[in-house]
Parts: C-alpha cells; sequence; structure tokens
C-alpha cells in the first residue's frame, strides 16, 4: 500500500529544493560552472558566496540532477543545470528567479490569507501586479524577460500549428514585445501585424521588429485595452491576457474585440487550459500563482472560457493543444 503521508512530504521538500534552485539562479551557479568543475571554495569564490553554506545548497542540487559531484567537494554542470545559464538558449534563469522575487515570493506564501479573505495578500501589501513592476524597475525587468521565454514555446507552436489562411492582418492584444506575432509573421509571409499595448510597452516592441527584420509588416498602436482596441484585423490575438481579470473585466476587453472585428473574424485565445478531471496540469499550477498575485484573475476550463465568450458576443470554436500544456481557444463572432 502507497504511504497516504508521501503526497505531502513532496510538496513540503519542494519548497526546499526551490529553495536551492532559485539560489542557483540568483548566484549565476550554471554560468560558473560551464567551462568545467569547480570546488565549493572556487565556486564561493566567484559566485560571492559563503562556502559551507554553498556547499549544503550544491548537496541539495546534486540530489536534483542539476550539477553532479565530479570528486569530494568538487562539482560539475549537467544538462539540466545548464538551463539555468543567462546565454543558454531559450535559460529557464529568469523564470526561477522571477517565482523566487521578493514580492513574489510573498505572495504565494499569503495564498491562505488570500483564500480566507477573497483578497490577495500580494495587492494587499504592494497593490496590482503592473503597478509594482512599474515601480520596481528591477523586478519589472526580470518579468519581461521571464514572460520571454514564458512566450517562446508558445510562439513557435501558434505560427507552426495554427491554420491562418485567409488572415491578412493580425492583432495581437496586449502582446509585449510581440514574440508570437513575429513567429507568426516569419512563418507566415502573406501575413501583416499590428501589435496593441501600453506605451511603455510598445516603444521595446518597435526595437525588436527591427531587429528581427519585421518592422514593414507591422504596426504599433498604444492604448487601454479596456477602453478600445484597434479595428482593421481579421483576426485578434490575446496571449496571457484574460487569466490575468476577472469574469467582468474580460468581458470587458473582449467586448471591445467584438465591437471592432469583423463577422468572419476569429479570436485566438492563448491559455493553459483548465482540465475538468481531477489529473495534474500545469494549469493547476498557474493558477495558484493567479490566485496570490492577482486574487480575481485565473486559469479558467474549457466550459469557463465557452461562458465568457457567449457573454462577449462570441461562440467558442475549437481548442488546439500546443505543447507544455498550453492551448488556443478559437472563439468566431456571434
Amino acid at each position: 500500500m502507497s504511504d497516504p503521508q508521501a503526497p505531502v512530504w513532496d510538496a513540503i521538500g519542494g519548497v526546499s529544493r526551490f529553495a536551492a534552485l532559485a539560489t542557483m539562479a540568483e548566484l549565476g551557479c550554471a554560468d560558473h560552472l560551464r567551462d568545467g568543475a569547480l570546488t565549493v571554495d572556487e565556486l564561493a569564490l566567484r559566485c560571492g558566496a559563503n562556502a559551507p553554506a554553498l556547499g549544503r545548497v550544491l548537496r541539495q542540487l546534486a540530489s536534483m540532477g542539476m550539477v553532479a559531484t565530479a570528486a569530494p567537494g568538487t562539482y560539475e554542470l549537467t544538462e539540466a543545470g545548464a538551463t539555468l545559464g543567462a546565454d543558454t538558449p531559450g535559460s529557464l534563469r529568469s523564470a526561477v528567479r522571477m517565482i523566487a522575487e521578493d514580492g513574489f515570493w510573498y505572495g504565494m506564501g499569503k495564498v491562505q490569507q488570500t483564500v480566507r479573505t477573497g483578497r490577495s495578500g500580494f495587492v494587499e501589501r504592494h497593490g496590482p501586479l503592473y503597478r509594482y513592476l512599474g515601480a520596481n524597475p528591477e523586478a519589472g525587468a526580470l518579468f519581461d524577460d521571464y514572460m520571454v521565454v514564458r512566450a517562446q514555446p508558445f510562439a513557435d507552436a501558434v505560427a507552426s500549428r495554427y491554420d491562418f489562411s485567409g488572415v491578412r492582418t493580425l492583432v495581437d492584444v496586449a502582446g509585449g514585445k510581440g514574440h508570437i506575432l513575429a513567429a507568426v509573421l516569419k512563418e507566415h509571409s502573406d501575413l501583416s501585424g499590428v501589435l496593441f499595448d501600453q506605451e511603455r510597452v510598445v516603444s521595446g516592441a518597435r526595437e525588436f521588429f527591427a531587429d528581427a527584420g519585421l518592422e514593414d509588416r507591422c504596426s504599433f498602436a498604444a492604448g487601454d485595452f479596456f477602453v478600445s482596441v484597434p479595428a482593421g484585423g481579421d483576426a485578434y490575438l490575446l496571449s496571457s491576457v484574460i487569466h490575468n481579470w476577472s469574469d467582468e473585466d474580460s468581458v470587458r476587453i473582449l467586448r471591445n474585440v467584438r465591437e471592432v472585428i469583423p463577422d468572419d473574424g476569429r479570436v485566438l485565445i492563448v491559455e493553459f487550459v483548465v482540465p475538468d478531471d481531477d489529473r495534474p496540469h500545469i494549469s493547476k499550477d498557474v493558477d495558484m500563482r493567479m490566485l496570490a498575485l492577482f486574487g480575481e484573475g485565473m486559469e479558467r476550463s474549457t466550459s469557463e472560457y465557452a461562458e465568457l465568450l457567449g457573454k462577449s458576443g462570441f461562440q467558442l470554436n475549437r481548442q488546439i493543444e500546443l505543447p507544455g500544456g498550453s492551448s488556443i481557444v478559437e472563439a468566431l463572432p456571434m
């Protein structure tokens, strides 16, 4: 018979394992170990760390497969550990550092308070997330890097797996720097794009598209999606947008899209969709972060998206599974 306590102890141990992982990411251990094994003392000197304390963390990291013991008191980088290298393609370092960031970590620790009161402990202390990121440039830059890493697998999958036949102009609503839109434009040379976001975000996006050689195929618009979104698109993309907001606010955003989309247009919502059964799924992990940091933001099931879309003047047409647990929820105007 399996131990009924095992899942509880594993979850408790997960906090300790993540603390070790976050330390590795923050100190840049992967970069220092990139060229070969180092003793604990050598690595501590390069990281600016206390050697005995670092040695204890490395012992934990070795048990996780992030480093391996090359000799007594000496460690080398593993393939898994290399994913935390700053210059590694698709590096996960910013993702780990973002979750361990002081404000985020505080919010996760206050989930029980959020559940008791219905108000995010993070928001109670720091205010809305995006205001916090704006007031804390280091956290804001870290969040931007995290979103780039998070968006890239979605970007490639959306560009290659969705049939954009008949779409001439794709409007990326709150698209950040536009990684998904850029991937779609590269994959489909007959498309043009419109990137819509806040002014501070759009300025960085222009540079990104110029570097990608796509500036001639994309226009840029700044504004507030609670007020309006740009007209002129055949399809409207909302990736990692709707999950940030309550049902009421999400309907406001989607209704603004409905105001401008043609009757034969499409809305593509890219999110983690929560399965209706009890199986583990990344959407449920992400939903705990949404609960902690937004309070009203949430991941939703297929039926919940159908209801939300119906209130906004759309009908859910189909759901396309993407790698990593995400999906495209395609909706058509009613």
